[in-house]
């Protein structure tokens, strides 16, 4: 079903009646909102599907006000609060003030809502408004890098994580910045329909299904003095040239030029997160061209990658892609018949 909102201009609807079967995604709009952070919200749940031949999202636009202006326009929707309370699915995109408070109607939206049973997300420093309803006392969440330390001295019961893009605790999600909004929605497209299809998705965007590391490699750091002399992203460029061989910490180490106490700090750094986790992770993504475009057997695209056994492969795959090598292949073959 198409996105449910009117632009300026348009007369304004009678709030029709959606489907009981319907899952209703409901992302509040409010005034000074990213646009960007509601697009990502319209782009992944609120464009039809019919190629899936799944039951796909029914996205409405909500708002506490009849007219919220948004970047200087103004966005006219027939859904308030009482809409998104019943929604299966809640968004909140970044807030304007992350030193003010949610209304006392949206508090009391959000409570419904997350009594009855929704999923409820936040993008960006939306967190703040879910902190804020109280949804997230003794849970883990997380926001924007800018905003963490602020979220955690704001709300001391709330377990922030700075480090992730997102974090998913089951009926509460958070997201970091907002393109890792992108993130959490694809995830959540794969809790729901699977991999196949968030992949599937992903691509359409051009995006990975799942980028590597956290926010902490967004972080802004002072620009190194001799910009030239990147030891990290030349121990990077080697090792993605030598994946197929065996590589370690020391390895890695060495062609930077340091020890590997050194070395793994200032990965994590630069990156997010381990070097170990980081190889196998590219390993991983060098096998899913193989396994569209060869008829290779899954154990020689595991030792073509660099993987020592098939199993470990396969256990990595499926931590990763959330699906195995066998059904990815089913789902994104390409043609057959080229060799490895």
């Amino acid at each position: 079903m198409p996105t449910r909102a009117h632009t300026t201009g348009s007369r304004p609807l009678p709030t029709p009646r959606l489907p009981a079967t319907a899952h209703r995604v409901a992302v509040l709009a409010y005034p000074g909102m990213s646009m960007f952070e509601a697009g990502i919200v319209t782009e992944v749940f609120g464009l039809a599907r019919p190629e899936f031949d799944v039951d796909w999202y029914d996205l409405v636009v909500c708002a506490e006000r009849p007219v919220p202006v948004v970047g200087g326009a103004s966005l006219h929707t027939p859904y308030g609060l009482a809409e998104l309370a019943q929604a299966r699915t809640v968004i909140v995109p970044g807030v304007p003030d992350v030193t003010g408070d949610p209304s006392p109607e949206l508090v009391t939206a959000l409570r419904r809502a997350h009594r009855g049973g929704a999923r409820i997300m936040s993008i960006c420093s939306g967190a703040f408004a879910l902190a804020g309803a109280g949804l997230l006392d003794g849970r883990r969440a997380t926001t924007h890098w800018r905003y963490a330390e602020l979220l955690a001295r704001r709300y001391p019961r709330v377990e922030v994580d700075p480090d992730v893009l997102y974090l998913d605790d089951g009926d509460l999600l958070t997201s970091a910045g907002s393109a890792a909004g992108l993130d959490l929605c694809v995830h959540v497209v794969r809790r729901d329909h699977g991999a196949a299809i968030a992949n599937a998705v992903a691509r359409r965007l051009v995006i990975p299904p799942h980028r590597d590391g956290g926010q902490a490699q967004f972080v802004e750091t002072p620009v190194p003095t001799d910009p030239d002399d990147d030891r990290i992203a030349g121990s990077i460029d080697w090792a993605l040239a030598h994946l197929a061989e065996p590589l370690s910490v020391a390895q890695l180490a060495g062609r930077a030029h340091m020890s590997s106490r050194t070395y793994l700090r200032h990965f994590a750094r630069a990156t997010g997160t381990s070097p170990i986790r980081w190889l196998i992770d590219q390993r991983v993504r060098a096998s899913l061209t193989l396994l569209e475009e060869t008829d290779a057997p899954v154990e020689q695209v595991a030792r073509t990658v660099g993987f020592d056994t098939p199993v470990t492969y396969r256990h990595h795959f499926g931590r990763v892609m959330l699906t195995s090598p066998s059904a990815y292949r089913r789902a994104f073959r390409i043609n057959a018949g080229r060799p490895a």
